[in-house]
This record gives C-alpha cells, sequence and structure tokens, in this order.
C-alpha cells in the first residue's frame, strides 16, 4: 500500500502544514471540513506538494526531515516558486 508525504498551504494565512497518510483524499477532505485539530484554524486548505512513498516508514522519515530546519527552506523554497 502506498502511502503520502504532502505539505498543505492555508489560502487565508501564512500557514504550512506537513503530514502523511495512506489515504489522501480522505485526508484532505478531513482537513478542509475542520476535523483536525492543527488545521481546522486555517481553513482553507491547498495542496502544493505531495510525494508518493512505498511504505510507512519511508513516508514517516520524509515527514520528519520536511519539519526539520532543512526541511523547512525547501518548503520556504517551493513556495516562492508559486508566487
Amino acid at each position: 500500500m502506498p502511502w503520502f508525504v504532502y505539505i498543505l498551504k492555508s489560502l487565508r494565512y501564512k500557514k504550512t502544514y506537513v503530514g502523511m497518510t495512506c489515504d489522501l483524499k480522505k485526508r484532505l477532505h478531513e482537513h478542509n471540513r475542520g476535523q483536525s485539530f492543527y488545521t481546522k484554524a486555517f481553513r482553507p486548505w491547498k495542496l502544493i506538494y505531495l510525494e508518493k512513498l512505498s511504505n510507512v516508514k519511508e513516508a514517516r522519515k520524509k515527514e520528519k526531515y520536511f519539519k526539520s530546519c532543512a526541511g523547512r527552506k525547501i518548503i520556504s523554497k517551493l513556495l516562492a516558486q508559486l508566487i
């Protein structure tokens, strides 16, 4: 079963969110319906990055990377390209 690491950007605030899931469609729906504690205050969300990985261990490693200082720099560059 594939796993996904994703990055969301709030359309109203200067916030990003990094997460992982095996059911991307369901998870995005949950974020935009306010069913996630952290993300409900910053709705709506737009998917800006998606990476498919082969297992949960790889997905967790990639998610932790994006939440690190080096990973946040990559996210900042990605956001700059979207403008």
